[in-house]
């Protein structure tokens, strides 16, 4: 497991590109018969990926976690981005497809990955946060999110949100999660942009097309970098930070959240013209 402690306003204004990289960009989620993860000191969240091809895999907790198992003292958020497969929980399992979700409580012991076929494996997305409270395992297909139609074509956002786990929906102790789909012709994806004083988030971009990237937009709002994000990479977001991106295509993007609360527009809005 990975790990990338916490970085303030202070120490990022004076990093250089590499240094950006090293501690905000994720870009080893998925290698073959493997689970990667990183840990974040950032509001003790981990972001990782799951790829089975040739084998089941199982979810270990690691000496990071000082846990007898992973979700002893967490929760957990999977989105099945490629392929299709099965997730098994503590002996059931569920199904999942291209943008199916499962929410795992705290107090699950075993996790597995597993494809249905090695031709065309499944790539599980993966966001886990510290959690004080069980509540109810649940599979979550793209249907049975809460969809938002945002955007227009003038504005080059025309999207749709799909949320999957947050109060309404699906509930559980502090993770929120979702799955934002930019409709061809559109390319931009939270701008004018905000931060979270009260949480920190996650993106990971996907179905990105070939020889395009994501411009993902990052910092202070008066002194903002950005990271060159390829297909199936995520970015780590401090609560100070803004977070938006621009594709040279159209692209998807999911999002998860933890921190203090899970109130979706709990926000401090950025004018873009305040932007430096």
């Amino acid at each position: 497991m990975d790990t990338r402690y916490a970085v303030s306003k202070k120490e990022y204004s004076r990093m250089n590109t590499e240094e950006l990289r090293e501690n905000f960009l994720i870009n080893n989620l998925f290698e073959e018969d493997k689970i990667n993860l990183t840990y974040s000191h950032i509001d003790r969240i981990i972001v990782g990926g799951a790829l089975p091809v040739t084998r089941e895999l199982t979810l270990e907790a690691g000496s990071e976690l000082h846990a007898k198992y992973f979700l002893e003292r967490r929760e957990m958020g999977i989105i099945c981005i490629a392929g299709e497969g099965a997730v098994v929980s503590d002996g059931i399992s569920y199904k999942m497809k291209k943008y199916d979700c499962l929410y795992l409580a705290r107090g699950t012991e075993k996790v597995s990955f597993i494809s249905e076929s090695a031709a065309n494996p499944a790539y599980y997305y993966i966001n886990s946060t510290p959690a004080h409270a069980a509540y109810k395992t649940t599979h979550i297909p793209l249907e049975k999110a809460i969809q938002v139609k945002l955007g227009s074509d003038a504005e080059c956002n025309k999207r749709t949100i799909n949320k999957y786990i947050l109060p309404g929906n699906v509930s559980s102790c502090q993770l929120t999660m979702g799955l934002t789909i930019l409709e061809v012709g559109s390319n931009w994806n939270t701008m004018p942009t905000h931060t979270h004083e009260r949480r920190m988030e996650a993106y990971m971009y996907f179905d990105i097309p070939e020889n395009n990237v994501v411009f993902h937009m990052m910092g202070n709002p008066t002194e903002t970098r950005h990271l060159v994000v390829q297909n199936r990479e995520a970015v780590i977001s401090p609560s100070w930070s803004i977070h938006s991106g621009v594709g040279t295509k159209n692209y998807t993007f999911i999002w998860g959240m933890c921190g203090e609360n899970q109130e979706f527009d709990d926000m401090q809005g950025v004018k873009a013209t305040d932007l430096r």
